[in-house]
C-alpha cells in the first residue's frame, strides 16, 4: 500500500494543483476516511474501465470512519458495478444518435450540446456518460471551428449547452475563445454550462474565470450537480456567491441514487440549503441506466411517491422536476405533477 503524500494535498491551493492531487487509489481514500480498505465492498477490477478520481475538498465533506457515508457511496468504486442488470448498457440516452457530427449532440429543439472534454474533476459512479466514447466524440480544438459552421448553419438553435466531461475543466482562454465565437451568432440567446466543479473543485470559481464570463453578451446559465446538502461546504458556498454577484443564473440538477438521497428529509435538505444561497432546484433525474451504475437505481413507483411527499413539504419554486431521459424522446420525460 502507497503511502499519500498528504502535505502535497494540504499545500495545493490552486485548483489546478487541488485537481491533480485529488485521490487515485482507493486504499489512500479509505485511509484518510480512517476506513478499513479490507472491510468494504470495494471493487480495484471497477477501476480499470472507470478510474477513482475525488478532490480533497469533496472528501473532507465526508463524515470519517462511516462506510455510509452519502458521499462516498457517490465515488466508491464497488463490486456491485461489475453485476449485470436488465436494461442497462453503454449509451442509456441515445448520445450515439443524436451526434452529427464529432463534439456535437442534437438532441431537442432549439439546443445544442458541446462535448467539450471527456474529463471529469470527480468521476462519479452512477456517471450516465461512464461508457462514453469520448476519444472519439469530444469537441477537440481543431474542430471547433466545423462545430461554429454547424451553429451557425442552424438558425433554430437558439441555446448552445457546454457540457462534457465537465466544460470547467477547460482553461480561461479556451473558454473565452469559444465565448468569444458564440457570442458572434446572432440567433444564440443563451449559453447554459454543466459543471460538477463548483461543487467539487469550488476553487475553480476564480476571479478570471468569472472575468471570462462576463466577456459574454449573451445570457449565461450555469446548471451545478449536488445530490446531498453535505457537499455544500463554506467554500462551495463562497463560489456561488461570486457567481452570484456577477449576475450568473445558477441552477442545480440532481440523480435520484439509491442510498444516497432517496429519503424526503434528505431532498428537502438539499433543497432549503440550495436556495438559502441562491440556487435554484432544477431537475431530480431518473438514473439513467448505464451498464455499471444498477445498484443505485430507485423504483420510478418509489421516486414518485417521494416527490409527492417532498411537494407536500415544500413550497413549489423548492420542488425541482422529477424527470427521466429515453433515447429517442423530444424532451425530457416529467414523471410528477401536483
Amino acid at each position: 500500500m502507497s503511502e499519500l503524500p498528504i502535505e502535497n494535498l494540504c499545500i495545493a491551493k490552486n485548483w489546478q494543483q487541488q485537481l491533480a492531487v485529488a485521490f487515485s487509489n482507493i486504499e489512500d481514500l479509505c485511509r484518510y476516511l480512517s476506513l478499513s480498505y479490507k472491510d468494504l465492498p470495494v471493487s480495484v477490477a471497477a477501476t480499470k474501465s472507470f478510474p477513482l478520481r475525488v478532490p480533497i475538498g469533496f472528501a473532507d465533506c465526508m463524515e470519517k470512519g462511516n462506510p455510509n457515508d452519502p458521499l462516498l457511496r457517490q465515488v466508491l468504486p464497488i463490486n456491485d458495478e461489475l453485476e449485470a442488470y436488465p436494461g442497462f448498457n453503454n449509451d442509456p440516452v441515445g448520445d450515439l444518435a443524436s451526434a452529427p457530427l464529432s463534439g456535437v449532440l442534437h438532441k431537442y429543439h432549439g439546443r445544442v450540446l458541446l462535448i467539450n472534454t471527456g474529463s471529469c474533476a470527480i468521476n462519479c459512479r452512477y456517471c450516465f456518460r461512464r461508457n462514453f466514447p469520448y476519444e472519439d466524440l469530444q469537441l477537440s480544438k481543431q474542430r471547433e471551428s466545423e462545430v461554429i459552421r454547424y451553429i451557425q448553419d442552424h438558425t433554430d438553435i437558439t441555446e448552445v449547452i457546454l457540457s462534457g466531461g465537465d466544460p470547467l475543466l477547460l482553461s480561461d482562454e479556451r473558454l473565452s475563445k469559444l465565448l468569444q465565437q458564440l457570442n458572434d451568432i446572432k440567433h444564440i440567446k443563451r449559453i447554459r454550462i454543466h459543471s460538477r466543479l463548483p461543487i467539487v473543485l469550488p476553487a475553480r470559481i476564480t476571479s478570471e474565470f468569472v472575468n471570462t464570463l462576463s466577456i459574454s453578451h449573451k445570457t449565461i446559465v450555469l446548471v451545478v450537480h449536488c445530490n446531498h446538502a453535505n457537499e455544500i461546504s463554506e467554500s462551495v458556498i463562497s463560489a456561488f456567491q461570486r457567481l452570484r454577484t456577477n449576475g450568473i443564473i445558477i441552477f442545480n440538477q440532481s440523480v435520484l441514487l439509491k442510498g444516497v438521497n432517496d429519503n424526503v428529509a434528505v431532498l428537502c435538505d438539499l433543497s432549503e440549503k440550495l436556495f438559502s444561497h441562491g440556487v435554484i432546484p432544477y431537475y431530480l433525474h431518473l438514473l439513467d441506466k448505464a451498464t455499471g451504475t444498477g445498484h443505485f437505481e430507485v423504483a420510478e413507483s418509489s421516486a414518485v411517491a417521494i416527490i409527492a411527499e417532498v411537494q407536500t413539504l415544500l413550497p413549489g419554486y423548492l420542488v425541482p422536476k422529477l424527470v427521466k431521459e429515453q433515447a429517442g424522446g423530444l424532451s425530457k420525460q416529467a414523471l410528477y405533477s401536483a
